[in-house]
C-alpha cells in the first residue's frame, strides 16, 4: 500500500500541477469555459458569469497549489480532501457535459491539449481512483522536508501561482497554444486538405405508410420507401476533419473582405471583441498607434463583434479615423487574450501580437506601401438619335417608342468620343437610343 500511494502521490500531484499551470497561462481562455458551462444552456447558473474570471483563477491557483501540497507532504489532510472535493466536483461536471452533449471540450488542458466530453470524464474517473487511494492510504503521505522548508516551499507555490496568472492577465500567455501564435498564417490554418477525414452522418428517415410509421436509416441517400415522407433526423457519428481556424472573417456592412484582407503586406489589425467592454486606458493608446502606423506605411483596420452605434461612439470618443470590421466575437476572444490586442498581419501570417499594456514595444519600422488601386467608376456618354444627351432623358423615354440601344465599351468610337471632348470627363462607355420613326 505504502508504495501505491507514493506512485499515486506522484502521478496526481504532477498532473495537478501540469494541468494548472497550462490553464493558468491562460486564465481568460478558461474563464470563457466556465462562462459557457455557467449559461442558460448548460448548468444555468448565469448570476455566476460576471465572476468567471476571478472563479478561473482562483480554481486554477488553487489546483497548482494542491499539486505541489501533495508532493512535499503539506497539510496531508487538507490536501487530500481538497482534492477528493474538486475531482468529485469535476467528474460530475464532465459526466454532465458528455452525456448531454453541453461543452465540446472541458477545457482541462486549455488549448495545449484537446479532450472530448467522453475523454475529459474518463480522465477525471482515473484521477478519481488514485486520489480514492491516497484518500485511504493517508497514513503513508509524510513530508519531504523539515516542516519549516516545507511550508516555505508552499508558500513560494502559492505565491509564483498567484504572480503567474496576474502577469498573463496583464500582458499575453506566455506560451501560445492556439492558432493564432506568432509565425501562424491564417489562410494555411482555415484551409482542409484533400485527403481529410468527412463527417460519417446518419439519417433517420421517417415515413407514414398505411397509417403506420416507418423508420429507415441511410448514411445520407434518399431511401426508396412507398408512403409519405414525414421527417428526417441526423446524428453525427463520427466528426470530420475541422481546421484550426474555421470562424475567422473580415466583413463589412455588405460584404465579405477576409481574402482582401489576408493578402495585404503590412497590416496592422486592432481587435476588440466587445467595444462595449474595451479597456478604457486601452483605447486611449489606438489614436497614437494608428498614426504612427500610417506614418511609417502600414495600413490599420480594426475587427470587433459590435454593432454599427459603438463603433462610432468609440471613434468620436477616442478620436480613431480608422475602420472597424465585423468578425464573430468567439473568434476574436480566441485571436488574442486581451481587449484591445493589436496584431502585425503579412499576407496572413501573424508577425507580432501584443496586449494593449504592451503597445508601446510594438515594432513599426518604415515600410513602403503600395499605392491603393485607383477605382475608376463608369462615365457614360448618352446619345439619342446621334444627338448628345443625358440619362435621366433617356430614364423617362417611353420604352414603346425605342427601336434599339447600342452599348459601346473599348472601341475606336468612344477614343474619338473622349480625344474630341472639350471637357476632361473621361467617359468609359457610350449609350446609342434609336428611336422609332414617326
Amino acid at each position: 500500500m505504502k508504495y501505491l500511494v507514493g506512485i499515486s502521490r506522484v502521478f496526481v500531484g504532477v498532473l495537478f500541477i501540469i494541468s494548472g499551470l497550462i490553464k493558468l497561462n491562460d486564465p481568460l481562455g478558461f474563464s470563457y469555459k466556465l462562462e459557457e458551462y455557467f449559461s442558460a444552456d448548460v448548468l444555468n447558473i448565469t448570476f455566476l458569469e460576471p465572476y468567471a474570471l476571478m472563479v478561473s483563477v482562483l480554481v486554477v491557483v488553487f489546483e497548482v497549489v494542491l499539486g505541489v501540497f501533495l508532493l512535499i507532504g503539506y497539510k496531508p489532510k487538507f490536501t487530500i480532501w481538497s482534492l477528493l472535493g474538486m475531482i468529485v466536483f469535476f467528474t460530475f461536471l464532465t459526466f454532465y457535459s458528455a452525456y448531454f452533449d453541453k461543452v465540446k471540450d472541458c477545457g482541462c488542458f486549455g488549448d495545449a491539449l484537446k479532450l472530448t466530453p467522453w475523454e475529459s470524464f474518463t480522465k477525471d474517473l482515473i484521477l478519481l481512483f488514485f486520489i480514492l487511494i491516497l484518500f485511504f492510504g493517508i497514513k503513508h503521505i509524510k513530508p519531504l522536508f523539515s516542516k519549516l522548508l516545507t511550508t516555505v516551499i508552499a508558500l513560494l507555490g502559492f505565491i509564483f501561482s498567484l504572480w503567474f496568472g496576474y502577469h498573463v492577465l496583464e500582458h499575453l500567455p506566455a506560451k501560445d497554444f492556439r492558432a493564432y501564435k506568432i509565425g501562424a498564417n491564417i489562410q494555411e490554418g482555415m484551409s482542409i486538405p484533400e485527403d481529410a477525414a468527412k463527417p460519417i452522418v446518419e439519417y433517420s428517415w421517417k415515413f407514414n405508410v398505411g397509417g403506420e410509421e416507418k423508420v429507415v436509416t441511410t448514411n445520407g441517400s434518399y431511401p426508396s420507401v412507398e408512403g409519405d415522407f414525414v421527417s428526417v433526423d441526423t446524428k453525427v457519428i463520427q466528426e470530420g476533419y475541422q481546421p484550426p481556424i474555421y470562424d475567422f472573417s473580415i466583413e463589412s456592412e455588405d460584404e465579405n473582405l477576409t481574402d482582401q484582407f489576408l493578402e495585404e503586406e503590412n497590416l496592422i489589425v486592432i481587435v476588440s471583441y466587445s467595444l462595449e467592454k474595451i479597456e478604457q486606458v486601452g483605447a486611449m493608446k489606438l489614436k497614437r498607434l494608428s498614426e504612427e502606423a500610417t506614418k511609417n506605411g502600414y495600413k490599420v483596420i480594426g475587427l470587433t463583434a459590435s454593432g454599427e452605434e459603438a463603433k462610432q461612439r468609440i471613434k468620436e470618443a477616442y478620436g480613431i479615423d480608422f475602420e472597424f470590421y465585423l468578425c464573430d466575437e468567439k473568434a476574436l476572444k480566441t485571436v488574442v487574450r486581451s481587449n484591445p490586442g493589436v496584431l502585425e498581419i503579412d499576407k496572413g501570417t501573424i508577425k507580432q501580437k501584443v496586449h494593449w499594456n504592451d503597445i508601446d514595444d510594438l515594432e513599426l519600422p518604415k515600410v513602403e506601401r503600395k499605392p491603393e488601386p485607383k477605382i475608376i467608376e463608369d462615365v457614360i456618354a448618352y446619345f439619342i438619335d446621334g444627338e448628345s444627351s443625358t440619362k435621366e432623358k433617356v430614364e423617362v423615354l417611353d420604352s414603346t417608342k425605342i427601336e434599339s440601344i447600342n452599348v459601346v465599351k473599348d472601341s475606336l468610337q468612344l477614343i474619338a468620343l473622349n480625344a474630341k471632348d472639350s471637357t476632361s470627363t473621361f467617359y468609359t462607355g457610350i449609350i446609342e437610343v434609336k428611336l422609332k420613326g414617326e
